[in-house]
């Protein structure tokens, strides 16, 4: 992505022969106010898994409807990121970052607002454009500090993103069930409220960088926008349209198929592509796309599952958990997830990025087949999603780390970005087949799905994954230094 290249230092006047100035160096309360959002963006980002199973039941959503929240927000914030780092290199890092608070801060209030499903989904949408603030802060951080320093800054703002998501996940359970889900959404948005106004006052302008003459690539993005919104709805409502009105799910996969065909054409068209597709003609990036879309898909199946299957009434074959008791089942998996990217790193420096990869591979299948098989007690569910976040950890880590250091420095940024949003669909696309699959498995007259259903997610999971150590065989066993 354009903003993981932004210059250090800020661009002369035109005409001018004087050297660039330099860039404000910040101090560590600038760095703070960024931490401080970091934090409140990653505790409004977590709240709807833990409690998903309520919003289901207050809002009479079914399991199909509630994936399509669960997503929604990614979705956006893969197509959101790219274009905030291309305008935080060309406006301004801290002035693209406040506006996108902004949005933001609008989804916030819209999703804590919101009485139906078609609301909150919008709030979903306006808040992904908070997957965009990582990447800004980054570009204002490496603008404003030395490489050393912000090497530490960027650290500790992505390590409070992760810990804010960790509060998110343990808070909105009591806050929802305490108070109620609007305040679920409510406490973290003004939360990100003040943080914004604290980065507004604390950080000082960057100037723009030299103007991109190659411009936005807003056909590109449109066609992929129409491609995953048209897809998850596709998936989403599969269940229900499949017997009912076929031509209408036909419809969609139509409009699908056309918009992903434009968007591969406009693609391969452009000046300055949103994701270059020539580059997966190399081995290493398709192979990278690959491993990453199977994988996310094998990690999102419990993601979506797992809190579905503590929400089963305890006396059918669940655990009765409300929200708050599942957050705190989901703690272990989220600190385990925060561990794995180092873990990885120092993996694929020593062993190569094959090995990791196919030891989180063997882990992930040995965790899916598991909650297949048993699932009768917390432990089993708490042990299997622990193991599936720690598998995802160290893959995606070390899928990008190979990708990134097998091709040209001058391409890093694109096939990294075709990594990572290879990586958002595969997940989109777990989460909406898991959540089909509940709904088709739910009797008629009933909320609860037959148990049957989570194993045949479960197991699904697993085979798909232990698949792609077929493609893992074929990795280069060390990065090329």
């Amino acid at each position: 992505m354009t903003g993981t290249n932004a210059p250090t230092g800020l661009a002369g006047s035109a005409g001018s022969t004087e050297s660039p100035a330099p860039p404000v160096r910040i101090g560590r309360a600038a760095v703070g106010a960024l931490g401080t959002l970091a934090v409140a963006t990653g505790a409004l980002e977590s709240v709807v898994t833990p409690t998903l199973p309520l919003l289901q039941r207050e809002l009479a959503m079914s399991p199909s409807e509630g994936a399509l929240l669960s997503v929604a927000l990614l979705v956006t914030g893969a197509l959101v990121t790219p274009v905030a780092g291309r305008f935080g290199d060309r406006y301004g890092g801290k002035r693209v970052l406040i506006r996108l608070m902004a949005v933001v801060c609008a989804g916030g209030l819209v999703s804590a607002l919101a009485t139906g499903l078609p609301v909150l989904l919008l709030g979903q949408v306006l808040q992904g454009a908070m997957v965009g603030a990582l990447p800004l802060s980054f570009i204002l951080v490496r603008k404003h500090l030395p490489e050393g320093e912000s090497k530490v800054a960027i650290g500790v703002v992505s390590g409070l993103f992760v810990g804010g998501g960790m509060a998110g996940t343990l808070s909105a359970g009591p806050v929802a069930e305490g108070l109620s889900r609007h305040w679920m959404f409510a406490l973290p948005t003004l939360a990100v409220i003040g943080a914004t106004l604290l980065v507004n006052r604390l950080m000082p302008n960057d100037p723009p960088a030299r103007p991109d003459d190659a411009g936005v690539d807003w056909p590109g993005l449109v066609l992929l926008s129409g491609t995953l919104v048209t897809l998850m709805l596709a998936l989403a409502l599969a269940a229900d349209l499949a017997s009912s009105q076929p031509l209408v799910l036909g419809a969609l996969l139509v409009i699908t198929a056309a918009c992903a065909t434009g968007w591969a054409a406009v693609e391969r068209r452009a000046a300055s592509p949103m994701v270059d597709l020539r580059m997966l003609a190399r081995p290493v990036v398709w192979k990278s796309c690959v491993l990453t879309f199977v994988l996310c898909v094998g990690t999102a199946v419990p993601v979506h599952l797992v809190p579905q299957l503590f929400a089963v009434p305890s006396d059918a074959y669940g655990f009765g958990a409300g929200a708050t008791r599942i957050g705190f089942f989901l703690l272990p998996g989220a600190v385990v997830a925060s561990l794995a990217g180092p873990i990885s790193g120092l993996g694929a420096r020593r062993f190569g990025p094959r090995a990791v990869v196919t030891a989180g591979t063997a882990i992930m299948a040995a965790g899916l087949f598991g909650l297949a098989a048993v699932h009768s007690e917390v432990w089993h569910l708490v042990l299997g999603k622990a193991m599936i976040a720690l598998a995802n950890g160290l893959i995606v880590t070390a899928m990008v780390t190979s990708t990134a250091t097998t091709v040209d420095r001058g391409d890093t940024g694109i096939a990294t970005s075709l990594v990572l949003v290879t990586r958002v669909i595969g997940y989109a696309v777990g989460v909406q087949i898991s959540g089909a699959i509940l709904t088709a498995g739910t009797p008629p007259g009933s909320d609860v799905p037959a148990e049957s259903a989570f194993v045949t997610g479960f197991a699904l999971a697993a085979v798909v994954t232990a698949l792609s150590l077929l493609v893992t065989r074929t990795m280069s066993k060390g990065a090329e230094e």
